[in-house]
């Protein structure tokens, strides 16, 4: 709290420190042009930061979009209370948030959601939480998943109408979805496409070469990085986004997931399944900007690929 004086009486009162640092619009501009201007020196990433911060308003809202249209007579505020939601769990990473989207990495043995018959912690619950903290109704909403065995990148939208956005025009946002893993024996080839039908029996899924009308169609392409210790790193990238689809169709080239024993691996040697999801780049639903996301492999998939045998 601040002190002035009564007028009347001279007596100090207490004052609400101001909250905000405003800026009034005189002429048209776009966002990030206009605080550029009024934040003399400040660099564009800086700006990008404060905005994914959600610490920027225009007239009361707040606003994200770096090419926000100004008009004269709005007004334009940026909070001077720290960003003090900071975020922290063992069991996921929060790599990037804005208004409409939450990006993150989780590790393996975490669910993505949680079905009927699994009402654990996952990560949704876990967002969840965080997110009503900064209000009591915000929510979050599923976009894609994960299979709790693979670790990485994956994104969670932030209400109902970006959440129908990303699920309706999918293969239209996301531009590249890459993972890595290590599968047992060495791969033949350097690089090849695998094609099949995938259909979920529940408990696993089964792939056929040819439509038995109740399969949907899978398409994984792969690169073959290194072969090392009887083992082969792969980077994979999907063109579909099917149930265990990565997990099937390297069981069906014949060199499994290592740690995957529902699909056929033999051998468990990092103690959990050698699938990451490592890239993933889209367009934003709401700004159109283009978003990519990157993580390092994993180091146990490197050291397992570097160790003598």
């Amino acid at each position: 709290m601040s002190r002035g004086r009564n007028k009347k009486t001279g007596r100090p009162v207490a004052r609400a420190a101001a909250k905000y640092t405003i800026y009034n619009v005189s002429e048209p501009a776009e966002l990030m042009d206009f605080l550029m201007q009024k934040m003399a020196g400040i660099s564009r990433s800086k700006v990008k930061t404060l905005l994914a911060n959600r610490v920027i308003l225009v007239d009361n809202a707040i606003t994200t979009q770096y090419n926000f249209e100004l008009k004269p007579g709005m007004k334009v505020q940026m909070s001077k209370a720290k960003n003090n939601r900071e975020f922290k769990n063992p069991m996921l990473k929060l790599v990037y948030e804005d208004a409409y989207i939450l990006v993150i990495e989780k590790k393996e043995g975490l669910l993505s959601v949680s079905t009927e018959r699994q009402k654990e912690r996952t990560a949704q619950h876990i967002l969840s939480e965080y997110v009503k903290r900064q209000h009591r109704g915000n929510r979050v909403f599923v976009v894609h998943r994960l299979d709790r065995e693979t670790s990485g990148l994956m994104m969670y939208a932030k209400d109902e109408k970006t959440q129908n956005t990303l699920r309706d025009h999918w293969h239209e946002i996301v531009t590249d979805r890459r993972y890595v893993a290590i599968v047992s024996g060495e791969v033949e080839k350097n690089a090849d496409t695998i094609e099949s039908w995938l259909t979920d029996r529940k408990l696993y899924v089964s792939s056929s070469p040819v439509d038995d009308g109740e399969g949907k169609f899978a398409v994984t392409h792969y690169k073959t990085i290194k072969r090392a210790n009887g083992y082969s790193l792969m980077e994979l990238d999907l063109e579909t986004g099917r149930k265990n689809q990565i997990r099937v169709h390297m069981s069906e080239l014949g060199h499994p997931v290592i740690g995957d024993q529902r699909y056929g691996s033999e051998c468990d040697p990092l103690g959990r399944l050698a699938l990451h999801a490592f890239k993933l780049c889209f367009y934003h639903p709401v700004t159109g900007e283009l978003m990519e996301f990157e993580t390092p492999y994993p180091a146990p998939f490197r050291n397992l690929m570097l160790k003598k045998q």
